[in-house]
Order: C-alpha cells, then structure tokens, then sequence
C-alpha cells in the first residue's frame, strides 16, 4: 500500500483539539464541595515518577558522544538528553516528508520527545543518508521507527543496509515489534578501524563516509523517523521507556520457546500404541477341533446317497 494518500497533520491541528473538561463525567463520582484526596496524591505520585525517569534519562545521556543526528522529516529538535537533531538533510530531495504521526500519542517515548517518532522520510524506492565518520572507534548506529500508519503486521516489511553490501536489519516489521503508535528503536554497533568498517561480523573497505539505507521490500515502502550516531557501546545509547504491554509480551513469547523446548525432548524407543487393540489371527488355532466334523461330515454324504440308490 503506497502512502501518497496520507494527509498531512501539524502541530495546529493538535492544538485545535477542544480541552478535556475538568472533572470529566461518567467515571466515578465526586462529592460535591470536598477535594478528593486521593486523585491529588496519585497525581503528585504519578508527576513524581515522571520526574524522576526524566533526570534519570538526562543524568545517563552524553550528548557530547553524539558525532551526528537528523530527525528524519521534521525540523531541528532537542531531546530531553541534550541530543540535537537536526532538520532533515534530505527535504526537497529524495523521497517524502510526512507528519501524519503528529495526530497519535507516541507510547514508550517523552513527551518532550514525541516529535523525533511523530514525524517521518518514507519513498518508493530504496533511499539512505551518507554520514561522515572522521575518527577511528567504536559507534552504535540509533535508527527510531513508529509505525502509526497501518493497523497490522506485514503491511510495511523493509531492510537496513549499511555501504551498500551490510544487511544490519532484515524483514523490519514495526507493528510486528511494538504495534502501534509506538516508539521503537535498532541499535547497530560498528567500528571503523584502518580504513576497515566491521560490522556484524562482517568488514568492507570504509572511504570515509558511511551509507544508510532502507531497503524497499515487497511490502509498502521503506521509512525512518529519526536516527543518531553515537561514539561509543550500546551502554551509551538512552533508553526508551518501559512499556508493560511490550515486557507481557515478552514475557509470553519466552514462556512460549521454553513451552517449545520441553516438546522437543527425544522420543522413548517404547512403540506408541494408537488406536483399538487388533486380534491374532494366530493366537488360537482351532484347526483340531474341526477335523472330526471334517471327517464326520465326509463319511455322511457318501453314505446318505448309498441309501438313496437303494
């Protein structure tokens, strides 16, 4: 399914949302004249909580580590790391530009953040960015995907290639990952050592620059949202928040191979009987028991027809 169709949503039409009514109706009831104080202490837990994940995020991010991030059809953004993305390269060039995504809430990332997986470079065919990498070392390659186009699996299937020869990601399903609406994000590790670019157990001759691309597939075309270079081990690399669906999944998906693993034992060499029991025909031999009337029943006809005669 090509995505020419899709209309374009902007920040305006986020903010001419009417606003929730304070109190909303048709939860629980409220009594008049007393605050509830429970809703206020859950509120402070809840903004508490967000607060801390926030410094925390900050406290773990070095932007200083970053050698080179764009937000991929959107304009130069921030994020709550200290991280600046910058307008995308490629606008008026190659491929389309897309804020469709600027309508749904991102799950998994800061609100502050949103935009980097709101916003999207997609095309028809195969397309990708050339990164300059001017030091020797060890990088990990952030590439942010949202899926917040399609409502299932195997409607937009598409590879990362990296120089043109590095398949780093293959058969990328985002709803199939995350579902929808979602935040996700691949990290690649290489290094770039003696004019060599390792990667994935695999090295090619590096020039310099380094080519990212997404790789049409069979199914829809290929995008990304945002992405960053980072000098240095996945360690580096903030994280994404938690997401309970996402760990219950797992969780699932865990319970499942080990569920697998146990049907997998040897067989026992015992023969599985199935079905009804089959007699012997073997088992008793009756064969002396008719011999007698075999012989009886000889002497009669003979006899019987002697008497006839007469």
């Amino acid at each position: 399914m090509v995505e020419t169709g899709r209309p374009l949503y902007g920040s305006a039409a986020a903010a001419a949302a009417p606003p929730a009514e304070a109190g909303g109706g048709g939860g629980g009831e409220m009594r008049r004249g007393k605050p509830c104080r429970r809703s206020s202490h859950c509120l402070w837990l809840l903004t508490a909580a967000l607060a801390t994940a926030r410094c925390c995020l900050a406290a773990s991010a070095q932007p200083d580590k970053v050698v080179w991030a764009i937000n991929a059809g959107g304009e130069t953004h921030t994020d709550v790391h200290g991280i600046q993305f910058k307008r995308d390269p490629l606008e008026g060039k190659i491929g389309r530009a897309s804020d469709y995504g600027m309508r749904l809430p991102i799950f998994r990332s800061m609100p502050e953040d949103q935009i980097l997986y709101q916003t999207e470079r997609y095309n028809e065919e195969t397309f990708g960015y050339d990164i300059p990498i001017k030091e020797e070392g060890d990088y990990v390659l952030v590439l942010k995907f949202a899926e917040v186009y399609f409502a299932q699996s195997q409607q937009k299937v598409f590879d990362v290639r990296l120089n043109g020869q590095h398949v780093v990601v293959k058969d990328l399903d985002i709803f199939d990952k995350v579902g929808h609406s979602t935040a996700h994000d691949e990290l690649v590790t290489f290094s770039v050592r003696k004019g060599k670019l390792s990667v994935q157990g695999e090295v090619s001759t590096f020039n310099g620059k380094l080519l990212v691309e997404f790789v049409k597939g069979y199914y829809d075309n290929p995008k990304v949202c945002a992405m960053c270079i980072i000098k240095g081990s996945v360690e580096d690399v903030p994280k994404l928040l938690p997401h309970p669906g996402l760990e219950k999944k797992e969780e699932e998906e865990e319970e499942e191979d080990y569920e697998e693993g146990a049907e997998r034992k040897p067989l026992s060499k015992k023969k599985v009987k199935s079905g009804p029991r089959t007699p012997d025909p073997y088992a008793s031999d009756n064969s002396s028991l008719m011999f007698p009337i075999l012989v009886a029943f000889g002497v009669f006809i003979p006899t019987l027809f002697c008497l006839c005669r007469l």
